[in-house]
């Protein structure tokens, strides 16, 4: 089933819930001044308000435009009014488009269904190279140095996740919250078996494991 990430920085991204139509997964999050907490899976689009609590949403557009994560998300800037001004400087800070707020479920949804298939195509080739490590999100398939990696849908989603934050230090629980687990509530502990196969792929195809365990904190992939 395909996935379509939907980031608000309005409090409406806490507040609605994923759903299924016509074979697609929809799900929803909150977006903070630090970028995506959990994995932009599919097609993304991000929904950003004029003014945010510690910054202008124009710094906010400019800021995704400079995230590898969010390359090719499609940004809308939520405006507060219709003047031909603020129109100009949304689309100058790098939005795609505008809309006039507040937003509610239906206009979010009326504004992603509208765009969806142009903007899935260019997500299809999207690659993420990181020195060694290439990872392929059309064919979901990673290589490391030319390699293939033997991994399942978790453990590739797993990598991924780890490859877009580098050199960040990430707790279990960022993990479970980052590959959108959702459900009964996961034991972290699973996050170290997790992490197990993964570096054992990795050193299947003659890779020192990027991985390194922070010793009561959780995991880091060490970018060179």
């Amino acid at each position: 089933m395909e996935t379509v990430t939907i980031f608000l920085t309005a409090e409406l991204g806490e507040a609605l819930d994923a759903f299924e139509h016509e074979g697609t997964r929809f799900v929803f999050a909150r977006l903070g001044a630090g970028g995506p907490d959990r994995l932009a899976e599919g097609a993304v689009w991000v929904f950003v308000d004029w003014v945010l609590p510690t910054m202008a949403g124009l710094e906010m557009c400019r800021r995704l435009r400079a995230d590898p994560r969010m390359q090719d998300a499609h940004v809308t800037m939520v405006l507060e009014s219709g003047e031909a001004e603020d129109r100009r400087r949304a689309l100058q800070a790098g939005a795609d488009d505008y809309l006039i707020g507040p937003l509610d479920r239906r206009s979010v949804l009326d504004r992603v269904l509208a765009l969806r298939s142009p903007l899935e195509q260019r997500h299809l080739a999207r690659v993420l190279d990181l020195g060694p490590l290439t990872i392929d999100m059309g064919s979901l398939q990673a290589r490391w140095e030319g390699r293939a990696l033997s991994l399942r849908p978790n453990e590739f989603r797993l990598l991924r996740f780890l490859a877009e934050n580098p050199n960040r230090v990430l707790t279990r629980q960022a993990l479970i919250a980052g590959l959108g687990k959702q459900g009964a509530p996961i034991d972290e502990r699973t996050v170290d078996v997790w992490v197990g196969r993964l570096r054992r792929a990795l050193e299947a195809v003659g890779a020192e494991s990027p991985l390194r365990t922070v010793r009561s904190v959780g995991y880091v992939y060490d970018a060179a």
